[in-house]
């Protein structure tokens, strides 16, 4: 699914248009990207929780080359699903 797919959905769903279903797709992906960034993270109960996670700097090796490069520290978005999203995805 893309964001146009989600948008369209949504605007289905409780009858708003495509310009109003854009607008508050865009706040909510605006909002947890500012909650990301800023650590302190977001939890959606049943669905997940996004947070922001530091890795640590080491010695990398260019597969083409073989050549060693340090690959800096640095922090990077993860998502980590829920109980019921889990539960969901194994069903089958």
């Amino acid at each position: 699914m893309k964001k146009i797919d989600l948008i369209e959905a949504l605007s289905k769903e409780i009858s708003i248009t495509r310009s109003e279903a854009k607008h508050s797709v865009e706040i909510i992906l605006e909002e947890i990207s500012l909650a990301v960034i800023s650590g302190k993270g977001v939890e959606i109960r049943g669905f997940g929780g996004f947070q922001k996670r530091h890795r640590k700097g080491r010695i990398g090796i260019n597969p083409k080359t073989g050549q060693k490069t340090v690959v800096d520290e640095k922090f990077v978005p993860f998502f980590k699903p829920g109980k019921l999203l889990k539960e969901a995805v194994n069903k089958d």
